[in-house]
């Protein structure tokens, strides 16, 4: 193999790994943000988890988060708005990442 495949596949392998990680943090985002929801929605403990999977199954349904965002959106109703999860979204990322990243080490 000529050192031109070796970079190739390098940079291949860090793509794919950079892919998953994102992939894994948005995922995470998507929980938080189901388990803020749910709180807000006075639940606790299972039924918050599982209403959290809902939330991450949600991100599935089409490109982009706005299934996301329309589902808890929609689920809250009058106790917030389409604009406030995704403030709360873009809060929650940043956090997302750090615990991905720290359980990947």
């Amino acid at each position: 193999m000529t050192t031109f495949d070796d970079r190739e596949n390098a940079f291949e392998a860090k793509f794919a790994h950079d892919e998953e990680m994102q992939f894994k943090a948005q995922a995470r985002c998507n929980k938080l943000l189901g388990l803020w929801a749910a709180g807000l929605m006075g639940k606790s403990g299972d039924a918050a988890e599982d209403y959290a999977k809902t939330v991450v199954l949600a991100d599935f349904e089409e490109a982009g988060h706005e299934d996301v965002v329309r589902k808890v959106a929609g689920d809250l109703g009058e106790l917030s708005d389409a604009d406030t999860v995704r403030a709360k979204m873009a809060e929650l990322l940043p956090e997302a990442k750090s615990q991905v990243m720290s359980e990947s080490d």
